[in-house]
């Protein structure tokens, strides 16, 4: 009489079901069961379920990984010579970006310097090809906001947020989303940067941020949800809300919740501004800013960024333990409806427009000076570039290299 097995959550791997082996009466029965598993569930899955232990990561050859080591090579040397790290010094970037253009411009978070560019490809969990101090910690500006997306995802799952459809107001209280206008405002509209929030937050207008006509500060209101700005300030306003519902540094929650379990080092840090600290529940806390626009954000190594790649490739599944929501990846990337490349604060190539030779389906984190975490689950596929701003001209000599 064959045996009833019984099936738990943590059983279910890769589409096989794995019986409780007590339900077998004898040993052999046992030994056979777990021979058997090993060959039809465990060994075909190494390759695609490997991920880097903390302080290691092991590397295959390119031949090995599925590609034309030459081409990989050729890929490899593009992006280094397409670096730009000059000047190492980006105070003198920011200031002559932006200074030049936006009122009363000033730098308001640490800023740190460039050094030299780097970059990681990894298949399969496993690094194909590397260059450049993998270690070192860089300003990643913009890159960030992909991060703070995966906050709010947390946030949405614990129940802090109530749902992304719901007005900001209902949580945060506050001035910050009076009136009809702002009071409008959703998580959605924040994530999409389609708010069009009007205010002040740090001492920066959101008019002043990225300005646009002859005098922004008398600029027309539109209805939120109707129309898309890449602004810093009101992504700031998104970390702060995001602060004033999980009660808890945002750092501190990435931390414990996605840096810490997928092994990255102690060596990452999230910063905010000189003037963005705030009393929450009796004690200071700062809110962190959603870019290097104005200094601060993220200051991350380049291996750091691959493994939060690696996680969000394998949507939000590290080994056998789900770090991040199930459904929130494919949630945070589906087009907005105003802007059909953006998710939330995920950029998509949607109509391959961006990337011709990639997939529709790939998507990315992208942040000022050419700091990009690239995500192909077609192709299982995670490249981190630093300071090497044609994303386009990497990822297609990478994948003209796949066999």
């Amino acid at each position: 009489m064959r045996p009833t097995r019984r099936y738990t959550a943590a059983s279910i791997h890769r589409g096989v079901a794995v019986p409780n082996l007590s339900d077998f009466a004898s040993a052999a029965a046992r030994r056979a069961t777990v021979a058997m598993l090993a060959l039809a569930l465990f060994a075909p899955a190494v390759a695609a379920d490997y991920v880097p232990p903390r302080h290691e990561w092991a590397r295959r050859a390119p031949a090995e990984a599925g590609f034309d080591a030459r081409r990989l090579a050729d890929a490899v040397a593009y992006a280094r010579a397409s670096a730009q790290v000059e000047p190492s010094d980006l105070r003198v970037v920011l200031n002559d970006t932006y200074g030049k253009r936006e009122p009363n411009y000033r730098i308001l978070g640490p800023v740190t310097p460039r050094a030299q560019s780097s970059g990681v490809v990894v298949r399969g969990g496993y690094i194909v090809a590397e260059w450049g101090d993998l270690d070192r910690p860089d300003m990643t500006f913009s890159t960030v906001k992909s991060y703070l997306s995966t906050v709010a995802g947390l946030a949405l799952a614990d129940g802090r947020i109530a749902s992304l459809d719901a007005p900001v107001a209902r949580s945060v209280p506050g001035t910050w989303f009076d009136g009809a206008h702002n009071g409008a405002i959703t998580w959605t509209h924040l994530l999409q940067q389609t708010s069009d929030w009007s205010g002040t937050l740090w001492d920066v207008a959101d008019w002043a941020d990225r300005p646009e006509g002859d005098d922004p500060s008398r600029r027309p209101l539109r209805t939120p949800g109707t129309h898309y700005k890449y602004n810093d300030v009101r992504i700031n306003l998104l970390a702060y809300a995001l602060l004033q519902v999980v009660r808890e540094p945002l750092p501190q929650l990435l931390k414990r919740r996605v840096m810490d379990p997928i092994g990255a080092s102690s060596t990452w840090r999230w910063h905010g501004y000189d003037n963005s600290w705030v009393e929450l529940d009796g004690l200071r806390m700062q809110s962190v800013s959603g870019g290097g626009h104005f200094g601060g954000g993220l200051v991350i190594s380049t291996l750091d960024h691959a493994r939060f790649g690696l996680l969000v490739e394998r949507d939000g599944v590290w080994g056998m333990q789900r770090l991040l929501p199930d459904g929130w990846l494919a949630q945070a990337t589906r087009p907005s409806p105003v802007k059909a490349d953006y998710g939330y604060l995920w950029w998509l190539n949607t109509g391959r427009t961006a990337i011709p030779a990639a997939p529709e389906s790939a998507f990315w984190a992208a942040g000022f000076g050419g700091n990009y975490v690239y995500v192909d689950r077609e192709h299982d596929l995670v490249i981190v570039l630093r300071w090497t701003p044609d994303l386009a001209g990497v990822v297609t000599r990478t994948l003209a290299a796949l066999q």
